[in-house]
């Protein structure tokens, strides 16, 4: 057990030095904003992209191998196994819409619902947008998301898992995804033109992350016109002015962690008498 986590931590490293070699030089290059090499909350990001790597994907492994086995169990006319014959380039460009199309909705209801908002605050509470913030997220966020994302996969039967190996499709769909989402935080100043609206771009994904009333769209990761069907896109050609939220998020590691968990905090409601003066 010991050694798996060394070695999945090993692996982590190699990938995070690999994107520092991508995205440090693009975002000195062609940034938005001045670069930064090292911010106030770089250090807790970091804390934040080893723990998301390594936890959900063994929290989120129960739930699917439990909708898995109870699918196929009801399964009395061969559905799974005659989609399961389907080839991989058919498959895989349905599974990365109907994957991002699982993840819009359940990305609408983190920002819908107040309790689910306090965990995914602490990924909107970065007030400057680079591709570490990408991993900047509470846990439970991720594993939300990523399950909203993936279980309409396995219950259309586009994958299967057999054993304790993961369905290779998979695999892809999830890489091309985190990689994609790396892309799209990142301070590069970027724009796809006319083809925004069939994939995203950093210009899109901004303005998710503005400090204003556009944070509540544009909640597609990869394609936007996802949004634009549901009316929740905004794509101007200017970019935020600026990012993060009002609520006041824990500066710590262990206190983003914990704070979700606490009381709400108390919202004035109009018609509220002021507290009165020491």
């Amino acid at each position: 057990m010991i050694n798996q986590l060394l070695f999945d931590a090993m692996r982590l490293a190699v990938w995070l030095i690999l994107l520092v070699i991508i995205f440090v030089p693009l975002e000195q290059l062609y940034g938005l904003h001045p670069a930064k090499l090292w911010r106030k909350q770089t250090g807790v990001d970091l804390a934040w992209y080893f723990i998301n790597s390594l936890f959900p994907a063994a929290l989120i492994s129960a739930p699917l191998s439990l909708l898995i086995l109870t699918l196929h169990r009801m399964d009395h006319v061969g559905f799974y196994a005659a989609m399961g014959a389907w080839p991989l380039w058919l498959k895989l460009p349905l599974m990365l819409l109907i994957n991002d199309l699982g993840a819009y909705w359940g990305h609408r209801a983190l920002h819908a619902h107040p309790r689910l908002w306090r965990f995914h605050s602490i990924h909107h509470s970065a007030e400057h947008l680079d591709w570490l913030v990408n991993t900047r997220a509470h846990p439970f966020d991720i594993v939300f998301m990523r399950l909203a994302g993936l279980a309409p996969i396995y219950i259309l039967g586009l994958a299967s898992t057999v054993g304790t190996s993961i369905d290779p499709a998979v695999a892809i769909v999830t890489i091309f995804a985190t990689v994609w989402n790396f892309f799209i935080h990142s301070n590069i100043r970027v724009r796809f033109g006319p083809l925004e609206w069939l994939i995203s771009s950093p210009g899109f994904h901004h303005w998710h992350h503005s400090n204003d009333e556009h944070r509540d769209q544009n909640f597609a990761f990869v394609f936007p016109f996802i949004d634009r069907i549901f009316g929740t896109a905004w794509l101007p050609k200017y970019w935020p002015s600026g990012y993060g939220i009002e609520e006041k998020i824990p500066s710590t590691l262990s206190g983003q962690f914990l704070e979700p968990f606490g009381p709400a905090p108390h919202v004035p409601k109009e018609g509220d008498k002021p507290d009165k003066a020491e």
